[in-house]
C-alpha cells in the first residue's frame, strides 16, 4: 500500500541556516503520528513543506503520491494551525458553511459541530467573539470541514480545559478508526505518549528518533522502580541512595521512586540490604519526558 505521507532526503535552508536536514520517513494510512521536539527543532518547517506552504531546498515531499500543492491533494487534506483568522461579522455556522462549500464531499454540519464540541449557541455566535478554547474548537471544525483523509493538527489542545482535551482526543481516535491519517505536534508530552501510534522526534533540524512511545522510552538510560515503604522518612531515603545500583531517589504521587540503570540489581539490593518492608512494587521503563530530555540534549546523547 502506498504511504499517505512520504519525505525523501528533505532539507530546507534559509539563507545560511539549515532548518531541516535530510528528513526521510513514510506514514501509512490510518495512523496517529506525533512530531515532537524542542523549539527550533524544525517541526513547523517540516509541516509547512508537507502542506505545500514551503518548497524544500532539496529532496521530495509527496502526499497521496503527489506534490502537496496539487488540487486533488488539498481536497483530501485538512489542517488545524495554531492561529486562525476568520472574516469579520460572520457567525460560526456561516464560516463553516462557507468552507464546506469549497469541497466536493464535505462533512455534514451537525457532525462537524459534534466532533468539534460546538454547541448550538456557539454556532450562532460571531466567530471573532469566541473565547480561546472556542476558537480552537472552530479551528478543529474547519480542519474537518472537507471530510479529509489526512489531518494536520498543530498544538491542537492549547487553551482547552481537561474535559474538552479528553473529548478532543477521543474524537481523534474515532477519526483514525475511520481510516483517516493524523499528524500532530504538541508540547504536552503525555498526550503524545497516550495518543500516538508513532513518534517522530526532531532535534536541530534532524530526525533523531522514530518509533512507538514505548520504543522511544526504551532508549533512555534510567529506569524507575517505585513502591510504598512501611517505615518512610529521611533516614530511609539516605539508605536507599547508598545502594550501589540506585542513581536517584524521589517522591511522586505518594510513592518512593528509585532511578537505576539496572532494575534487577536494584531490586536485589532492595531486598537484601535489611531495609524496611516495601510493597506494591512497580517497574517503569521511564517517562516520555525523560526520553525527550535525554535524546534532544546533545551532551546526553553523546553519553548514551
Amino acid at each position: 500500500m502506498e504511504p499517505i505521507i512520504e519525505m525523501n532526503g528533505v532539507s530546507k535552508i534559509f539563507r545560511d541556516k539549515k532548518a531541516v536536514n535530510q528528513l526521510s520517513f513514510q506514514i501509512p494510512q490510518g495512523s496517529i503520528t506525533a512530531i515532537l521536539g524542542p523549539n527550533g527543532a524544525g517541526k513547523t518547517t517540516a509541516i509547512s513543506m508537507l502542506l505545500g506552504l514551503l518548497e524544500p531546498t532539496e529532496g521530495s515531499v509527496r502526499l497521496f503520491g503527489q506534490a502537496p500543492k496539487e488540487r486533488a491533494v488539498r481536497q483530501k487534506t485538512g489542517a488545524m494551525l495554531q492561529d486562525i483568522s476568520v472574516l469579520d461579522r460572520l457567525k460560526v455556522q456561516e464560516v463553516l458553511e462557507l468552507v464546506r462549500s469549497y469541497y466536493p464531499n464535505p462533512l455534514e454540519l451537525t457532525e462537524l459541530a459534534r466532533l468539534a464540541g460546538l454547541a448550538s449557541g456557539d454556532m450562532n455566535r460571531y466567530a471573532d467573539k469566541l473565547s480561546g478554547g472556542q476558537k480552537r474548537s472552530l479551528g478543529f471544525a474547519l480542519a474537518l470541514a472537507g471530510n479529509p483523509e489526512l489531518i494536520f493538527l498543530d498544538e491542537p489542545t492549547v487553551g482547552l480545559d481537561i474535559k474538552a482535551r479528553r473529548q478532543f482526543w477521543n474524537n481523534v481516535r474515532q477519526l483514525s478508526k475511520q481510516g483517516k491519517t493524523i499528524l500532530f505536534t504538541t508540547h504536552y508530552l503525555q498526550e503524545a505518549d497516550d495518543i500516538a501510534d508513532r513518534i517522530l522526534l526532531f532535534s536541530q533540524g534532524s530526525l533523531i528518533a522514530d518509533g512507538t512511545p514505548e520504543e522511544i522510552k526504551a532508549r533512555i538510560v534510567g529506569r524507575s522502580i517505585s513502591f510504598i515503604a512501611e517505615d518512610d522518612g529521611p533516614r530511609l531515603r539516605a539508605r536507599l541512595l547508598e545502594l550501589e545500583p540506585v542513581i536517584d531517589c524521589y517522591d511522586r504521587d505518594g510513592r518512593i521512586h528509585l532511578t537505576t540503570n539496572d532494575t534487577d540489581d536494584a531490586l536485589a539490593a532492595l531486598f537484601t540490604s535489611g531495609l524496611p518492608r516495601v510493597s506494591n512494587i512497580q517497574i517503569e521503563q521511564g517517562r516520555l519526558e525523560e526520553a525527550f530530555e535525554q535524546l534532544t540534549n546533545p551532551q546526553e546523547t553523546e553519553l548514551m
